[in-house]
């Protein structure tokens, strides 16, 4: 194996002998050395090693160890994912304690014995690629979900729901509260479907006038009616071997519901002042924030439309119910907005998350959206504070679990995902906050199914 091929280990050590038998003794590894702090941090932008090994004792203090730890923390500020071991006398094991504290992976006494100190740099580099290869997966760019951002173990078995749909061509039904993301998801479904490269057309049936809504639908031919001075495809035509979402159905009128019926049975439609049937190919996918069972218990909604559109049902549940969701979605609203408005937001203080994440949000991801903006806009700061926010109901208690279990793993669970957001997803820092080991936060991690994204 050539040395370009091989993994870079970056060894600080200002021992020029140590210095001399790291190097020879992994001759397995494209071996990088430095001996002193400044050198380390030159050769870590330089070369980007997955694992460092440090010695906590660099000059020009060897009689402590404020400057490894110095090192240390560049380090791991720089690359907070790098794994780095430190290497200490038999009479520092305060400062390597405080050294795994700060994030470092392991450490290891001296008199270094090569072949133990190995196998600690091989486990690094075996745990640095599995880190590596499930944020490849977690961080693709052509997600099965494009543009649903989620942790909730609600929205992560509705992403599954429609990932097995998708394929098919069944009609489907999005039922959930204004502003849940019901379009977004009718998106996700089409990009997933075999129809992902035609039209995707969507229309609100609340939008448009009920006069202008059908020829809207289905079109109208020239003279149809006053103004109608050349023939028109309706949005349905133009969907043709895509998909047609159509949102707000629940307030489609009566005449409406029953020429949409008819469509649904014989995939035809007639334009407006025409005599011709049009076939047409399309999924449909429909969606209300209303109760449709009501509505058809009143005689506003056809019984028979309803089971021709709900071959699947799909509940959104509100942003209120998705336990992590509101701050992972307004981390990632920070973001797109502070570039709009090229500030330099890193994103919330401490009471702002937890104002985020125990409102009520009854305007859902669409009033979360509008606040953020408004907050990116109004602060000064590098972190939105509860002011910017500019929301008054903090909490609703009545909807925490009664059953002390439960209050304890949902707390957890919030702390964890609150940590996570604290420190930008950097594990180190966030076992830190929190009291923990890091193999011990990753336990954590598989027992409330948390995956950590760290784009």
């Amino acid at each position: 194996m050539s040395q370009n091929d091989k993994k870079v280990l970056l060894i600080v050590e200002d021992d020029p002998g140590l210095q001399k038998q790291l190097k020879w003794g992994f001759d397995n590894y494209k071996v990088v050395i430095a001996g002193d702090r400044s050198e380390a941090i030159t050769y870590l932008r330089r070369y980007q090693p997955l694992v460092v090994t440090l010695d906590l004792g660099l000059p020009p203090d060897p009689a402590n160890a404020s400057e490894g730890l110095k090192a240390l923390n560049e380090i791991l500020e720089l690359a907070p994912d790098t794994k780095v071991i430190v290497v200490t006398g038999n009479d520092d094991r305060e400062n390597a304690v405080q050294a795994v504290a700060m994030g470092a992976y392991d450490f290891y006494q001296k008199p270094v014995e090569i072949d133990t100190l190995n196998l600690i740099i091989e486990r690094a580099f075996y745990l640095s690629e599995l880190e590596y290869e499930n944020k490849s997966l977690l961080c693709k760019v052509d997600e099965p979900l494009d543009g649903i951002i989620a942790v909730s173990k609600q929205m992560m078995g509705l992403a599954q729901t429609i990932e097995k749909i998708a394929p098919s061509d069944v009609t489907t039904l999005l039922l959930g509260d204004s502003g849940t993301g019901k379009e977004v998801l009718a998106k996700a479904i089409h990009k997933l479907s075999p129809r992902k490269d035609k039209p995707f057309i969507a229309i609100n049936s609340a939008a448009i006038p009920e006069n202008l809504l059908e020829s809207e639908l289905f079109g109208y031919e020239k003279g149809a009616f006053t103004g109608a001075v050349k023939q028109t495809k309706g949005k349905i035509e133009f969907a043709n071997e895509g998909t047609f979402f159509l949102d707000e159905i629940g307030d489609l009128p009566l005449a409406l519901q029953a020429k949409l019926l008819r469509f649904l049975q014989e995939r035809t439609i007639e334009r407006i002042g025409g005599h011709t049937e049009i076939a047409v190919d399309i999924r449909i996918v429909c969606a209300t924030h209303q109760n449709l069972q009501e509505l058809i218990s009143e005689g506003k909604f056809r019984e028979d439309l309803y089971y021709r559109l709900s071959e699947m049902v799909i509940d959104i549940p509100p942003l209120r119910e998705r336990d992590g969701d509101a701050i992972v979605i307004a981390t990632a609203f920070v973001k797109r907005f502070s570039e709009q408005q090229n500030k330099n937001i890193k994103g919330f203080t401490k009471e702002a998350a937890q104002m985020i994440e125990t409102y009520g949000w009854p305007g859902n991801i669409r009033e979360l959206e509008n606040k953020i903006k408004r907050a990116v806009i109004m602060t000064d700061g590098v972190n939105i504070s509860v002011d910017d926010l500019d929301l008054n109901k903090v909490s609703d208690e009545s909807s925490l679990p009664l059953n002390l279990k439960e209050v304890r793993e949902t707390a957890e669970c919030s702390a964890i995902k609150r940590a996570l957001c604290y420190t930008n997803n950097n594990i180190s820092k966030a076992a830190k906050i929190l009291g923990v080991t890091r193999p011990t936060l990753y336990t954590l991690f598989n027992k409330y199914n948390i995956h950590v994204n760290n784009s």
